[in-house]
């Protein structure tokens, strides 16, 4: 089997608690590959995300590693049937892999929460506005990679208004709601977008008014996916360059308690609703 060339988000996010396993038993990875029956070299690469394991060796790794939370165990196993297909597979090799990775992050979670201060959630925004973001950047985007990106972006939004939507809990600063990109008439409309959107029983929009001072993800745009098993969860942030992943327990918690703090800060949903609607008419 030729190794993966770029796992995903989902094959790396495996093997990192494989490995979290392996240095809780305290065991190398020759080790246990040698307990395995299998080639010294293996563990390393299922833990780079650039091999499988199948659900059977998974349970027995599991079992040599002394592994107790049988949840855990069951939720690492349903992740051992290949590599995930999706819709976004269609954008595969035309789009930077990290929008791929979001699509997928996104797929996974049975609950989302988003902090943002200077941009609306992806998951919300119109084709006019997702398109003058993506016009923004210096140099310019190709145009046929602007579309594909707008594109992509709109079939992200099924994970909220599709059949399987998910819960969504999300703030948005005074300061994105204001940012006029792409125009006042663009703006408009996808503030009237943004006001429907409300209205969908999975989702929870609250706005932080300028009013409201600091709050703890003041400088930070953030994705916080909530997997089937805590273990699991994953934040998402945008930089300069391209999509980071963060995993940690530590840094988990932290963001979850960042979260809690920075919802208490903001409006309750029919506040925001009507704080929405405001800056709307003032446009």
């Amino acid at each position: 089997m030729a190794p993966r060339q770029i796992p995903t988000i989902r094959q790396r996010r495996f093997g990192v608690e494989l490995r979290r396993l392996r240095d809780a038993a305290g065991m190398s990875a020759p080790t246990a590959a040698g307990l395995l029956g299998s080639d010294r070299t293996m563990i390393s690469n299922i833990e780079a995300g650039r091999f499988g394991i199948s659900g059977e060796r998974l349970r027995r790794l599991a079992s040599i590693y002394e592994c107790d939370d049988p949840e855990l165990i069951d939720s690492l196993t349903a992740m051992t049937g290949g590599r995930q297909t999706g819709w976004w597979d269609e954008y595969r090799g035309k789009i930077p892999p990290g929008f791929l990775d979001v699509s997928e992050l996104e797929h996974d979670a049975v609950r989302l929460r988003t902090a943002q201060t200077a941009h609306l959630p992806g998951l919300f925004q119109t084709e006019d506005h997702a398109r003058a973001t993506f016009e923004l950047p210096v140099p310019p985007l190709p145009r046929l990679e602007v579309e594909l990106r707008v594109a992509h972006r709109l079939a992200r939004q099924s994970v909220i208004t599709g059949d399987a939507s998910v819960p969504y809990a999300g703030v948005i600063h005074e300061a994105a709601l204001r940012m006029q990109i792409g125009g006042r008439s663009i703006a408009r409309t996808q503030l009237r977008y943004l006001l429907d959107a409300c209205e969908r029983p999975n989702v929870t929009l609250r706005v932080i008014p300028f009013s409201a001072g600091g709050f703890p993800l003041l400088d930070s745009s953030v994705l916080y996916a909530e997997a089937s098993n805590p273990h699991l969860d994953t934040v998402q942030m945008d930089a300069p360059t391209g999509a980071v992943f963060i995993d940690s327990p530590a840094q988990l918690a932290n963001f979850r308690t960042r979260l809690d703090l920075t919802e208490q800060v903001a409006l309750a949903p029919t506040e925001s609703r009507e704080f929405i609607h405001t800056v709307a008419k003032e446009l």
